[in-house]
């Protein structure tokens, strides 16, 4: 029985917007298969990532992942010693392309690095005013209203969350999880679908254990060898993917195929599910490889 693997793309910055997002979709194409763009849709403030060097393994995160290396020192310096460009503003054009060449997109983000930084200790006016940011963006760009969210770094609130059902989302995919659900938050049920990320992402192990650009690929296909009954969702990101990373996302591509996966978008994902999703908390929770802590399926 083929089982439906979903592709999340996060589209963090300007760079990963111009250059990264057109390689997915032609490569993408190339392999017949579907995915979900989440796209950045304000300022690049990259460079203020720079903050988060006091954190408790940062540094080793850094080192493991060759930030440089994937997203230029141009980037790293955007939002501090170089003026952030407006993603939105300038790569339009781009966004549209990939909505004209068949692909769902949806909102990550108005500002990636202020939404991942800050949101878990603001409010609920802070947080609705940069989720409207974000849907006011994408609304001018595409010409329709958003209808999929995905949190930049999987980073939330109670506010946004109830957010993600004001605004009429389908669904969003905002938490890492092991299988779909209505998320609860203090016992309170918010009718918006959570997607969750099933799956490592390639950052997250790359270069610990023993797991090399050379044999990640294979460390990921035995994970998705024996699927569960929903399937699973991937996410890539447009710096990394799309970007030095792009043959070992190929080798992925072929991989699934021939174990019998089915590349899907977040929409199909979801269209795809049977029966009453369970209901689970959304907890904050560390994630291995990851820095502090992320919205994660209770």
């Amino acid at each position: 029985m083929t089982q439906q693997l979903a592709l999340k793309i996060d589209v963090d910055t300007y760079r990963g917007t111009r250059e990264g997002v057109p390689r997915l979709v032609e490569t993408l194409q190339r392999h017949n298969a579907q995915a979900t763009f989440f796209f950045s849709l304000g300022p690049d403030h990259t460079g203020r990532a720079i903050k988060r060097v006091f954190r408790p393994g940062f540094i080793g995160k850094v080192s493991r992942t060759s930030v440089v290396e994937h997203y230029g020192i141009k980037t790293l310096l955007y939002g501090t010693l170089l003026p952030g460009p407006d993603i939105g503003r300038n790569c339009a054009d781009i966004m549209r392309s990939v909505r004209d060449a068949g692909f769902e997109v949806g909102i990550h983000c108005y500002d990636h690095i202020r939404w991942q930084d800050h949101v878990a200790g603001k409010d609920a006016e802070w947080t609705r005013r940069e989720m409207q940011l974000a849907v006011d963006r994408f609304t001018k760009i595409f010409g329709e209203v958003p209808k999929a969210h995905a949190a930049a770094g999987w980073q939330m609130n109670r506010h946004a969350l109830r957010m993600t059902q004001r605004l009429g989302f389908d669904y969003s995919s905002d938490t890492r999880g092991t299988h779909p659900f209505i998320p609860t938050i203090n016992a309170e049920i918010v009718a918006c679908p959570q997607l969750p990320t099933t799956l490592p992402t390639l950052d997250e192990i790359l270069n610990h254990d023993g797991i090399t650009p050379e044999n990640v690929a294979q460390h990921l296909l035995q994970l998705t060898s024996n699927p569960p009954a929903t399937g699973h969702v991937f996410t890539l990101h447009a710096e990394l993917e799309g970007g030095k990373l792009m043959p070992v996302f190929e080798t992925l591509l072929s991989g699934w195929k021939e174990q019998g996966h089915e590349l899907v978008s977040m929409r199909q994902y979801l269209d795809g599910l049977e029966g009453i999703l369970p209901r689970c908390e959304m907890v904050m929770h560390e994630v291995d490889g990851r820095v502090g802590k992320l919205a994660v399926q209770g």
